[in-house]
């Protein structure tokens, strides 16, 4: 008995994903291709029928014509008694023969062109319809989505969306309700078209063996077993069809008792993961459609592997929009349109806006991006991973009891940082109780996570007769530079963060900036970060934009009272910086401390060591004896100048690779 092996799912009509309208074209060029066959196979049927037909009117018209010899009175019919006898028998036997194609007409008439008809404007008919009714309710849907994803975000009427989003709810029940219909239809139509096939032919079998049964006895006896097989199997196949579609009235039933919140695309009551590797879902890409002009078009994304794919409906299989490794992903503000974030590729050069339907679809998106970019898929447990991951950023931004138990944990906690603990004005850090995390950073303190320059600074630099900051060390006619700097050493670094701490006389203060900013980095998605130049003198430390050579911040070298680099990540350091307050009234001010955490190139300890030495040339100074011994342990360059380290590579000493001035933290 042949078993119907593909079929539609219901429970995957609300997602209406390409993969499940790649395989209802399949059903839908099935039906069409069955379509064609039923009209062709019809036509033929209905032939055979008028032939019999004619048979049986030309058998009583050949019946009619014996008996009318008799009343012709031929001149010369005496003795054709026994002709006319005869004929008349011939007659009689063609009158029976004409009752019996008379039955046979009737009979094809009723088991083999009526139920292919009967199939044909009934179920193909129900399918033509039913697929005109779900394409409009797809229609209706896409429009409503329009609507509902041009909602300012700004000024947001609330009756406005509460009557769009009713408006999205009902056109996606409707289309929920015409694609479960549709794909019921579908799936029976498989176990149909095995019965429309073979009924009008066993209808026509039958037939005939019922006319040649009085002739052909034999032969009806070897045809009654095959005819009884084939009328098993059409009564199997019709039992089969009634089970299945009464499972299928009750998932459909099952299916639409859900509650409304299902078909309303924003609804806050679901919590998000963070931890995911893998989402597919519809999200709204941003396309340029001129020089100015952009359009907005919805379309169904998913991830596989490192891979960002996209695959239009109707479609067999996705492309490749964007590899996801090492990229960057952001929330943006985007033509007044909600829950719009940025992909951005490793290099800058490549970067999409998308837009999703719900603040869940949102931060899951967002979240899976970055887990992406981290390759936790390449790892034997990429989900494990992930859950790890997210719950040390969970613990990143709860209190620590002490930094005893941190240092503890830590696999290498006594690893020595040249120049990593330095106190202004003492050479040794006293050693006590562990301090706690807020005695060291108030709780809650703001953090900066990027230094912008203001515009009147920006101006007075660049107006005439101003000057830039030349991080080379090179000098020209303009250059106010100070002749007796004997150390300029760049680094190429990006800034992290800074806050305000409590205290400027411990390490441990630079470890705890590090670790709330990176977290609060995590918590909050912020994995951009601008790249800067951090140039080292013997008298100050200036942060410098890379383009235009602007100096965003500079400290005097006896304002750092700090300087450390990470215990395990060694691209990380930080300084503590000492200012004055003068809120208070208090003339001379009172200390106030701000920690800045930078991610480098090089290991933070070069930085880090090169601070120091700039330190030991400031005290040197004030001994000419000891700044000539210092000299003359330290190798110089051509012009007189410390030679520290090597330098960074030839794309920061010369410019080039300022189009990528961005990259993660």
């Amino acid at each position: 008995m042949p078993a119907v092996h593909h079929k539609l799912l219901l429970e995957d009509a609300l997602q209406d994903s390409p993969q499940t309208r790649s395989l209802l074209s399949v059903f839908e060029e099935d039906s069409g291709m069955l379509t064609d066959y039923t009209n062709q196979l019809l036509q033929t049927l209905q032939r055979v029928f008028g032939a019999q037909s004619e048979m049986g009117l030309a058998t009583e018209q050949l019946s009619q014509q014996l008996l009318d010899y008799e009343k012709k009175n031929f001149a010369l019919g005496k003795g054709d008694e026994e002709v006319i006898s005869t004929l008349q028998n011939f007659a009689k036997t063609v009158g029976e023969l004409n009752s019996i194609h008379s039955d046979l007409a009737s009979q094809m008439a009723d088991s083999m062109v009526f139920p292919l008809i009967q199939f044909r404007e009934k179920d193909l008919t129900e399918i033509s319809t039913l697929k005109e009714i779900f394409s409009i309710a797809t229609d209706e849907h896409e429009a409503a989505m329009v609507k509902y994803s041009r909602l300012p975000k700004k000024k947001e009427n609330e009756k406005l969306k509460a009557d769009l989003v009713k408006e999205v709810a009902y056109t996606r029940r409707k289309q929920h309700q015409a694609s479960l219909q549709y794909y019921c239809a579908l799936n029976a139509l498989q176990y149909r078209k095995r019965v429309a096939m073979l009924e009008p032919m066993l209808g026509y079998t039958q037939a005939q063996i019922s006319f040649f049964k009085k002739g052909i006895e034999l032969v009806s006896k070897k045809m009654e077993t095959f005819l009884s097989s084939v009328s098993k199997m059409t009564q199997n196949i019709q039992a089969q069809l009634d089970v299945e579609a009464e499972a299928m009235r009750t998932s459909q039933k099952e299916l639409l008792s859900v509650e409304d919140t299902v078909y309303m695309p924003d609804k806050d009551t679901d919590s998000f993961n963070r931890t995911l590797i893998q989402k597919a879902g519809y999200l709204n890409i941003r396309n340029k459609t001129g020089l100015v002009t952009t359009a907005w078009d919805r379309l169904f994304f998913f991830t596989q592997g490192g891979n960002l794919m996209c695959q239009p409906r109707g479609a067999v299989a996705g492309g490749m929009v964007l590899d996801l490794d090492n990229s960057s992903v952001m929330a943006v503000e985007c033509e007044d349109r909600r829950y719009c974030f940025q992909i951005t590729s490793p290099s800058g050069k490549t970067s999409m806006i998308l837009q999703a339907e719900s603040k869940k679809e949102y931060e899951e998106w967002i979240c899976t991006v970055n887990n992406i970019s981290r390759q936790i898929y390449l790892t034997d447990n990429p989900e494990a991973v992930a859950i790890r991951l997210n719950q040390t950023a969970i613990q990143a931004v709860t209190p620590i009891t002490s930094f005893e138990k941190r240092q503890e944990g830590s696999p290498n906690p006594d690893r020595a940082k040249p120049g990593g603990v330095h106190a202004s004005g003492s050479d040794s850090q006293k050693t006590g109780a562990a301090p706690e995390p807020g005695d060291l950073i108030a709780p809650g303190t703001p953090i900066q996570f990027d230094i912008m320059l203001p515009a009147s600074e920006f101006q007075d630099q660049n107006r005439s007769g101003g000057r830039r900051t030349n991080p080379f060390g090179e000098t020209d006619e303009c250059t106010t530079e100070n002749d007796d700097s004997l150390l300029q050493q760049v680094f190429i670094v990006r800034f992290q963060g800074s806050m305000a701490v409590r205290c400027g006389n411990n390490q441990e203060v630079i470890y705890e900036a590090m670790r709330q900013v990176l977290a609060a980095r995590a918590i909050h998605n912020i994995f951009r970060t601008t790249e800067s130049h951090l140039m080292v003198t013997s008298s100050s430390l200036s942060l410098i934009d890379p383009q235009t050579q602007v100096t965003r911040i500079s400290f005097q070298l006896d304002e750092v009272c700090q300087f450390a680099a990470h215990q395990e990540n060694g691209r990380l350091m930080g300084f503590v910086v000492e200012g004055r307050d003068w809120s208070d009234g208090n003339e001379e001010g009172e200390p106030s401390f701000s920690a800045f955490v930078f991610e480098s190139n090089t290991e933070g300890e070069k930085i880090c060591y090169t601070i120091n030495l700039s330190k030991e040339i400031t005290e040197a100074k004030k001994d000419p004896e000891a700044l000539a011994k210092l000299m003359k342990n330290m190798p110089l360059t051509n012009d007189g100048k410390f030679l520290l380290l090597e330098p960074e590579t030839s794309n920061s000493n010369t410019g080039e690779g300022q189009e990528d001035l961005e990259s993660e933290a």
